[in-house]
């Protein structure tokens, strides 16, 4: 990718790349544990809304007092788009917040990296648009799984291959649908209290859980790729890394996709609760199909894994390291003026649905909450239903009784119409609502 070697003539040119971080939780602090590994990668500002929480990340994650002190912590977060910041790193996770963070740094003229992926779902394809007409990048972040499946999806299509399928594996079971925050960590090996000891926050780690980041990430990807989205949801299909070939093709070939060319998740688990043999719960995959035979007869003599036919074949990468790997982002948009990954069209949408039977008169709470969970719709049908999205599904009244496993509607919410984040995601809808 060159990058290293951009950065470096740049840091000899002596203009470093300036980062501000808004947001230092865990991905951000797994960002932050990188940069002084990075000569030429700077981040004079951070921040957060508590900024000694900030600071304290700082100095667990290795930074020494000299660079502590030549850092500006606040909870201000116009001082992002101050002086000569480049590239404004969004993980905050808050899809309203996000919005209005990306605005801003658009408005700025500042290169903006989407950590938050529930705000790019929300509006994601209106942002990038802003961003484009503005001359910066808009961009998912590198290390997290849509733009780490989107680059996969790049890859299969530039070399000549037909994308089959393409997603992440997670760990599944349908009854984890209606997991609570309370009941999380019983899936997660611990008890409440060593959560509670390690700063883990149970609603986000239910989100996790019972599907909803599964669906926002799928949203995601699809809305990059131009993949299409699964008619009645993800699937989660049992599937080991070995066995993608086989699965993961259109039913009338022998696998259980509705067809090829979509988005899906699979499970590290089997129905019954026993381990898939290699299991991809923490990767990426591309299922490719050759353009011919003779691409066929290559991928038998250079060993890759196919299905009976020979034709499908899947690329994978077993991990994927978070924040980690947010420099890629950082350093892409900063000194080659191009996302990784990035939405250009409105295919997928994360949708609410009730976790147990709804009354009217209920607040409800959100992704990973106790009243709803996210599922993936085709944007087409969310729009056609009028369902609410996930991201718009927090401190909202219901107006009506919601039976268990519904769609929410906004007809069924008492919602702000004058709300910038709603009217953030009707602009979009009205703008990429027909672009299929």
């Amino acid at each position: 990718m060159n990058l290293f070697h951009l950065l470096q003539a740049r840091r000899a040119a002596g203009g470093p790349v300036r980062v501000a971080l808004i947001g230092a939780g865990k991905f951000g602090s797994m960002f932050l544990a990188q940069v002084p590994h990075v000569p030429g990668l700077e981040v004079p500002v951070i921040v957060d809304l508590d900024p000694q929480r900030a600071k304290d990340a700082c100095k667990t994650v290795g930074w020494d007092e000299a660079r502590i002190a030549a850092t500006k912590f606040t909870a201000d977060a116009a001082k992002a788009t101050a002086g000569d910041i480049e590239v404004i790193v969004e993980a905050t996770g808050n899809p309203a917040v996000g919005i209005r963070h990306a605005r801003a740094a658009i408005g700025a003229g500042k290169h903006i990296v989407m950590v938050n992926v529930e705000a790019d779902v929300l509006a994601g394809p209106l942002l990038a648009d802003e961003a484009r007409k503005a001359g910066v990048v808009y961009s998912l972040a590198y290390g997290d799984q849509p733009a780490l499946t989107a680059e996969m999806v790049d890859w299969a299509r530039a070399t000549g291959f037909r994308v089959v399928a393409a997603g992440k594996g997670t760990k599944y079971l349908p009854a984890y649908h209606d997991v609570t925050p309370e009941g999380v960590w019983q899936h997660y090996g611990l008890t409440a209290s060593e959560a509670q000891s390690a700063g883990m926050n149970p609603q986000m780690f239910n989100s996790f859980l019972d599907g909803t980041k599964s669906a926002i990430e799928m949203a995601a990807i699809a809305n990059a790729t131009g993949l299409d989205v699964p008619g009645d949801g993800l699937l989660f299909p049992p599937c080991g890394v070995d066995d993608l070939p086989h699965v993961m093709r259109p039913r009338d070939k022998g696998g259980v996709l509705e067809k090829s060319g979509v988005v899906e998740v699979v499970s590290s688990l089997e129905r019954d609760g026993r381990g898939v043999f290699r299991d991809l719960r923490w990767g990426v995959y591309v299922v490719l199909e050759a353009p011919n035979d003779y691409a066929a007869d290559c991928f038998r003599q250079y060993g890759l894994k196919t299905d009976t036919s020979g034709r499908y074949a899947a690329m994978y990468k077993p991990y994927h390291l978070i924040g980690l790997e947010l420099n890629i982002s950082i350093l892409s948009a900063a000194l080659r003026k191009e996302p990784t990954g990035q939405p250009k069209s409105f295919r997928g949408d994360a949708v609410a649905v009730a976790k147990r039977d709804l009354r009217a008169g209920e607040m409800l709470d959100g992704e990973g909450g106790y009243t709803v969970w996210g599922r993936l719709m085709p944007a087409t049908a969310s729009l056609q239903a009028g369902a609410l999205p996930i991201g718009l599904a927090h401190r909202l009244k219901l107006k009506n009784d919601i039976a268990h496993g519904a769609v929410l509607r906004w007809n069924d919410v008492a919602f702000d119409a004058d709300d910038d984040t709603v009217k953030t995601r009707k602009a979009m809808e009205t703008a990429f609502g027909g672009a299929q």
